[in-house]
């Protein structure tokens, strides 16, 4: 590993109106190494990376660049510095073409006008450097978001970055397309440029790092070699204790319900979503849906909300049948519902937490029966206390919470609904390992209280540890149902996923 690290930061500090972010921050990315950054939502990752590329201005500390204190005023400037970033949601052009993209603002020209031509062959060697299979004349939004991504970082490789900032890329993607980006993680990083990355996904991490640095409540906790810290150790030292939220956590120790169902979907199915399919669900019971992105788990799901119309089958509620037409019809026969998109399905915004948090409860009441003030404020303090969300303030935007106090707020505007089946999509996806416990005890309990569960989720370990049966999709159709007697393993999942038959 080269001495001279190609980025440092020096005791970073950045306060916030009633908060200090960063408090001191030591960081180093050496070239030719991928480092993640890691830490609980809360702990600094964000804010440090807005620093690093220029759009939050630090108020204490120093930034070094090849051994140069310098000032990023900007993320043009970033750029410029040769420090370019790819979000999980990608900043590009989706209604301009990949080679467009590419090269936007650098755009070959003759005699003042655009030399396509030129444009186009430029972005094909770009895309060929990476051993990429991109179409560069074919318009951005005709590829997955995967495939976005990758263009994000051929523009970035294109511009001369020596440091590469991925922030949380890996939310949104199937362990294929993972596995793709990872392989170009790797070229660049034998080419030398420096990479930094966030995830939540701990395995990924021990996959492609090399070394990692963990904050800590806004400090730095430490810099480590990933070969020489557990996973163990690496989540304690994230939480600042011991990890022992999850050990007693488990579908398969947990008694298996009896009874009749509540719910019952039979021959349920949508054109073009979801094919027909069958699924029970008794009180006190966690139903894990399990398969591939773009497998059907979401659409499967949004059929027993009445956020999507069923055009076959029937469902019915405590043996009668019930019309799921809508939301509105769910909600009344004690459905809830947590999106897997909270940022654009389920919060909003620009409400504060008290807002979001009556919100459901206040469209089930009808908006001719307004809650009063008085009543808001008791819900919202009373449900911020029972989920822990932070800051304990009810007038707190929504937008400036931490993704995993968000997900409280979310959880506690269905909750308060007192529902007999709560669906989860995704609740624990972009939130750090202390959140996700809480959410995951959370489930565990109310499940213990006689409350139905359906749970979704990418992270398969996570649906053995709370589900009683897993039911999996594949290509739209829900192939198997597992009991989670035990013997039931992650890779006895895949391998039902894969074949499309119970082995």
């Amino acid at each position: 590993m080269p001495t001279q690290p190609v980025l440092e930061v020096r005791g970073i500090r950045k306060e916030f109106p009633g908060a200090v972010a960063l408090d001191g921050v030591d960081f180093r990315l050496f070239p030719g190494e991928v480092h993640a950054l890691m830490g609980e939502n809360g702990a600094g990752k964000s804010t440090l990376i807005k620093v690093l590329t220029g759009v939050h201005e630090s108020d204490g500390g120093e930034v070094r660049l090849a051994g140069q204190v310098v000032r990023i005023g900007g993320p043009l400037e970033a750029q410029r510095a040769g420090i370019a970033t790819v979000y999980q949601e990608v900043n590009l052009c989706p209604n301009l073409s990949v080679a467009e993209n590419i090269l936007i603002g650098r755009e070959p020209r003759r005699l003042g006008l655009i030399h396509w031509a030129e444009l186009r062959r430029r972005a094909a060697e770009s895309v060929a450097a990476l051993d990429l299979d991109i179409d560069v004349s074919a318009p951005l939004n005709s590829y997955s978001i995967a495939v976005q991504q990758l263009v994000a970082i051929v523009r970035a490789v294109d511009i001369d970055a020596k440091v590469l900032i991925l922030d949380e890329p890996t939310s949104s993607l199937d362990r294929d397309e993972v596995r793709q980006l990872f392989t170009v993680m790797r070229r660049l990083r034998d080419q030398g440029v420096a990479i930094l990355f966030v995830s939540h996904f701990l395995d990924q991490i021990y996959e492609i790092c090399d070394r990692m640095t963990i904050l800590r409540g806004g400090r730095f906790e430490g810099e480590y070699l990933t070969s020489e810290l557990s996973q163990v150790d690496l989540v304690a030292r994230m939480i600042g204790g011991e990890l022992s939220g999850l050990a007693e956590l488990s579908g398969a120790s947990r008694t298996e319900p009896t009874g009749t169902s509540f719910l019952r979907a039979e021959g349920l199915a949508r054109r073009g979503a979801v094919e027909p399919y069958d699924l029970a669900i008794r009180p006190g019971e966690v139903i894990g849906l399990a398969g591939l992105l773009g497998s059907g788990r979401t659409e499967a799901a949004r059929l027993l909300f009445g956020a999507d119309q069923s055009d076959r089958g029937t469902v019915k509620i405590n043996g009668e049948t019930a019309a799921l037409r809508s939301p509105k019809a769910a909600i009344g026969h004690g459905i809830a519902f947590c999106s897997e998109n909270r940022k654009t399905e389920g919060l909003i915004a620009e409400l504060t937490v008290r807002e979001n948090i009556v919100l459901a409860l206040q469209a089930s009441l009808g908006w001719t029966r307004p809650l009063s003030r008085t009543a808001q404020d008791q819900l919202a303090i009373r449900w911020i206390r029972a989920l822990d969300i932070r800051p304990k303030d009810p007038e707190a935007l929504v937008r400036n919470l931490s993704g995993g106090n968000q997900q409280k707020v979310l959880l506690a505007r269905w909750l308060i609904t007192e529902p007999k089946l709560l669906i989860l999509d995704e609740p624990t996806r972009g939130i750090d390992i202390g959140a996700k416990t809480e959410i995951q005890k959370l489930v565990a309990r109310l499940a213990g209280d006689g409350m139905s569960v359906l749970f979704i989720s990418a992270e398969l370990e996570e649906v053995l540890r709370l589900s009683h049966r897993v039911a999996v999709l594949r290509d739209h159709r829900m192939v198997a149902e597992l009991r989670n007697d035990g013997r039931l393993t992650p890779e006895l999942i895949m391998e039902t996923i894969a074949s499309g038959a119970t082995s």
